[in-house]
């Protein structure tokens, strides 16, 4: 089964291509089926070869496929191949399994729009992309994977491009994270430089060897790779273009933007977790990243109306608590957070699709209200997400959520133990200020439109349902991949009283939104439009959006107009005005005079005839 791993990248990138290359000539019933049986084939394909990597084990505990050497340029040998081990096996679970019943969900979503074929192909082509990111056996083909997902991206924030927002937010997402990407692609050259390869797991092993000796050189790189990251999975300071990265269909919000894309970074630092171990002061400032952003994402949903733009930053906190596991060496913990995240929040993005196009394309929650009555199995879908969000005991994210906080803590890193309980007590209230303003209390809204009862519509919402509440039981098999731990006993009898804390906080934080939110919608609307400057500060997202116009995009437009008739210019407008002048004059020979055609036509002849001669 093992050799059919080609299958789960090969199988997207088919439909891509045929919906690509066929657009506009499909029925949409067509389209839907190759674009959603194109990723539930990869599904298939992944349970299958993850059935048989489980029960046979490869040797070593990694699978490389090769498909073909790409090419050699001196050191330089770069070959097409794919690694399935016990990372890349639960990344490409994830994305092709949550990615299947996102596409399924998508197809009922998506009905009626003119590009509907046009939507499914960018969404395999995602899904290829992300594959090729997590499969690859090198830097340089995850290199190409993160590409692909960062133009997949952009294509489908700005997919809707007749609405000139929908453009500029594509536009801000893909600019921010070619800023990333940069610093990324400086690390891999300074890696190339130092060891002559990008495989990863020569590189790891040579690093561990050559680099062991303490901080130096490591450190650059760590950083820099860490730049890749955080402009990917949208952390601190590149954080900005994932809110207004909404405007695209909710699908793909729950795609990239909850599911799969945002957690790329994690998946990067978690696969080169030997570099950052030899660099302490690089692992050290993931974990500041990552407890920096999760606190400050809390604050900016708790003042946001728009519940896409809530569940943005909610998400931006979530992948907060990965990175702050990763920088406290608790990289298992960071991966299983990162699965039953991707349960959960894609749960809660599909179903505030739901009551979007139920409420007419509404998404203030300050115009909603009720909805626990009128869309009873859509509420009772968000609200199981929710409680995975805030970890309540039993759902999905208790557990990854606290083996987070335990280790953390068990580790001795009580900085970020202390910000992921405060991002523990942040998430309950926004969470459920949420709930109480969108599904409890008078309507505010102008009707609902109920969803038909579809297939394509219960079905994902229910089994990411299901997940949410059992995924945690779900065991990774990470240790032959990633560094684990041995707690003492006594560490390990603490682990039950920090899940009590935990909890105890997460709750205090819902209490807390009943008492400002849930009793009183006034009180709720007063907070809203508030003029306290903490509040609005928190409402603008900490200015950065500010901060980074001044800086950098008035000063870019400003050089760009000083600049706009300069010496390069001139003499790359002389390559325009040359074609349009030979045009001009070519265009002077249809005159609709016959004896010029009649001697065109006889000068061709007498040069062809001459060349047959000469030559």
């Amino acid at each position: 089964m093992l050799d059919l791993l080609f299958l789960v990248f090969l199988l997207p990138l088919a439909g891509f291509t045929i919906l690509a290359f066929t657009r506009g000539r499909l029925a949409e019933s067509t389209a839907a089926f190759i674009g959603v049986g194109s990723v539930g084939g990869a599904f298939l394909v992944a349970i299958l070869c993850g059935y048989q990597f489980l029960t046979s084990p490869p040797e070593g505990g990694a699978y490389t496929q090769l498909l073909w050497n790409w090419m050699t340029v001196g050191d330089l040998n770069v070959r097409l191949a794919l690694r399935l081990d016990a990372l890349s096996l639960v990344m490409t679970g994830v994305i092709t399994g949550v990615g299947f019943f996102i596409h399924l969900f998508a197809s009922w979503y998506m009905r009626g729009d003119d590009a509907y074929d046009r939507f499914l192909s960018y969404m395999n082509l995602f899904v290829a992309s992300m594959l090729f990111l997590v499969l690859g056996d090198n830097l340089v083909f995850l290199y190409f994977g993160w590409e692909g997902v960062g133009l997949a991206s952009y294509l489908l924030i700005g997919f809707w491009y007749k609405d000139a927002a929908n453009g500029a937010a594509a536009r801000k997402a893909f600019v921010i994270t070619r800023v990333g990407d940069t610093f990324m692609a400086l690390g891999l050259f300074i890696l190339f430089h130092q060891f002559g390869t990008l495989d990863i797991q020569e590189l790891m092993t040579r690093i561990a060897v050559d680099w062991a000796d303490g901080p130096g050189i490591s450190t650059v790189a760590a950083m820099l790779i860490l730049g890749g990251a955080v402009g990917k999975s949208a952390q601190l300071p590149l954080q900005t273009w994932l809110p207004d990265a909404m405007a695209g269909p909710t699908p793909v919000s729950a795609l990239i933007h909850a599911a799969t894309m945002v957690t790329a970074g994690v998946y990067l630092i978690a696969r080169t977790h030997v570099l950052f171990e030899v660099a302490p002061y690089g692992l050290e400032a993931v974990g500041w990243v990552g407890g920096v952003t999760l606190l400050m994402a809390g604050f900016i949903a708790l003042m946001q109306t728009d519940i896409k733009r809530v569940l943005a930053y909610s998400t931006m906190s979530q992948i907060g608590y990965m990175f702050l596991a990763l920088g406290a060496g608790a990289y298992a913990p960071a991966i299983f957070h990162l699965m039953t995240h991707a349960f959960f929040k894609a749960l809660l993005f599909l179903a505030a699709g739901s009551v979007i196009l139920a409420l007419h394309h509404e998404q203030d929650i300050f115009r909603m209200g009720n909805l626990r009555k009128d869309l009873p199995f859509t509420f009772w879908v968000f609200m199981i997400g929710s409680l995975g969000l805030i970890a309540f005991p039993g759902t999905s994210g208790f557990f990854s959520k606290d083996e987070i906080l335990f280790e953390a803590y068990a580790g001795g890193n009580m900085h970020l133990f202390w910000m992921g309980l405060a991002g523990a007590f942040m998430t309950g209230l926004y969470t459920f200020r949420m709930i109480f303003i969108a599904f409890f209390g008078k309507a505010h809204h102008h009707g609902v439109h109920k969803p038909h009862s579809k297939f394509a519509h219960d079905l994902p919402l229910a089994v990411l349902a299901v997940l949410a509440l059992v995924g945690g039981f779900i065991h990774l098999p990470l240790d032959s991949v990633l560094p684990s731990r041995t707690f003492s006993e006594e560490l390990l009898h603490q682990k039950h009283m920090l899940e009590f804390v935990s909890v105890g906080v997460s709750l205090s934080g819902v209490a807390l939104a009943w008492l400002i939110f849930g009793r009183s919608r006034e009180r709720s609307e007063r907070l809203r439009d508030t003029s306290n400057p903490i509040l609005v500060w928190w409402r603008e997202a900490f200015g950065f959006d500010w901060l980074y116009d001044r800086l950098f995009v008035k000063p870019y437009l400003w050089f760009v107009r000083v600049n706009a008739n300069d010496i390069a210019d001139r003499i790359i407008g002389l390559i325009p005005d040359s074609f349009r002048a030979l045009n001009g004059w070519a265009a002077q020979t249809q005159n609709g005079m016959l004896r010029w055609y009649v001697a065109a036509i006889g000068g061709g002849a007498v040069f062809v005839v001459g060349a047959i001669v000469l030559f």
